[in-house]
């Protein structure tokens, strides 16, 4: 790994961020506040429920996610968004990607201007097909200078744990990625730069589709080559969607792309593992929802966005399908494997 800053052009401006707004206090925003609170920013995280937000603030623990990690002092929750949003130097969106547009909706006005809004959400949403930042654009009018992603192998209790791992933080203005990479540097996480916001993006919102395939033929009992295949034929099918939308393939080559997909088909801490291996053993989507207490997994939904997208752009995305009608319309686990395997012949 080199230096951070390696790729920094000379006397770029660094945009300062002191203070950081963190909208969504599930797992993933909860850990990456714990980040940022590690690296020593001021962090104000919002709570959609009150008794949450107290929660944190008397406990320094998170009872509903991460509940056996100590949040560290200079984060501290709020359940009204104009406190959390008040004075931020950065603001990330840690919300589910389908709810992204209702949170924003309300919460367009109090963004204070001129700073960098963060996604940290994967999918891409249903009906109009836009990536997030591109919702996030919609919504509010920042401009996509001020937009940014975060994407990599970032399990959120992994992180939690202070396990070492790395990301990508994307953004087209590179200044803006640099001072959000400086904000979460600690000695466990380390992010990269990358101005690849489409292919940081796809390669987010792709690899939980590919994860609930792969978990899929983990709870039919198929071993590793089978897992194996799928990945990388996964790989494949996110690099080709990617570049038909003006991506890089390298991106897909990086950790917002083959590092994100292997961590999260390979994970048991995976939701979208962990529903498909569900979906796998012959559960339907409802009981697979109630093993998973109560949440659908992102790829559920994602699966249905992403490959209408592909049509819309004339990309095969033959796995993604399969999930689609594995999840939509009634096709068993048993059924998905003999498609995808007796596919006419083709060089890779």
């Amino acid at each position: 790994m080199g230096p951070p800053f390696a790729h920094r052009p000379v006397n770029e401006p660094v945009h300062d961020i002191a203070r950081v707004a963190v909208l969504g206090a599930g797992s993933w925003g909860t850990a990456f506040a714990k980040v940022l609170g590690d690296a020593g920013r001021e962090v104000r995280l919002w709570a959609r429920r009150a008794e949450v937000a107290e929660a944190i603030n008397a406990t320094r623990h998170n009872p509903g996610y991460l509940p056996d990690v100590e949040l560290p002092i200079k984060l501290t929750a709020t359940h009204d968004p104009a406190e959390a949003l008040d004075g931020a130097d950065a603001v990330i969106l840690a919300v589910p990607s389908q709810s992204l547009r209702a949170n924003l909706t309300q919460w367009r006005d109090l963004i204070p201007d001129g700073v960098t809004v963060t996604s940290l959400a994967k999918g891409v949403e249903l009906g109009t097909l836009k990536r997030m930042t591109e919702v996030i654009d919609d919504v509010t009018g920042v401009g996509a200078d001020r937009l940014a992603v975060v994407s990599g192998p970032n399990l959120a209790a992994e992180i939690a744990q202070e396990e070492p791992t790395a990301t990508v933080i994307a953004c087209t203005d590179h200044s803006r990625a640099v001072a959000l990479q400086t904000a979460c540097a600690t000695g466990y996480f380390r992010a990269y730069t990358n101005t690849d916001v489409i292919g940081a993006e796809l390669g987010g919102a792709g690899k939980n589709v590919i994860a609930l395939a792969v978990g899929v033929a983990s709870g039919m009992g198929l071993g590793d080559n089978s897992r194996a295949s799928l990945i990388t034929r996964g790989l494949a099918e996110m690099s080709r969607l990617g570049m038909a939308l003006g991506a890089s393939p390298l991106t897909f080559a990086g950790l917002a792309g083959m590092g994100d997909l292997v961590a999260t088909c390979s994970s048991p801490l995976s939701r979208n593992r962990t529903f498909g291996e569900q979906l796998g053993r012959g559960a339907s989507l409802a009981e697979a929802e109630r093993a998973n207490h109560g949440q659908v997994a992102e790829g559920v939904k994602s699966c249905l966005s992403i490959c209408e997208l592909g049509e819309r752009h004339g990309v095969e995305l033959p796995i993604a399908d399969a999930v689609r009608r594995l999840c939509h319309e009634g096709m068993t686990a048993r059924q998905m494997a003999k498609e995808l395997i007796s596919r006419a012949p083709k060089p890779e």
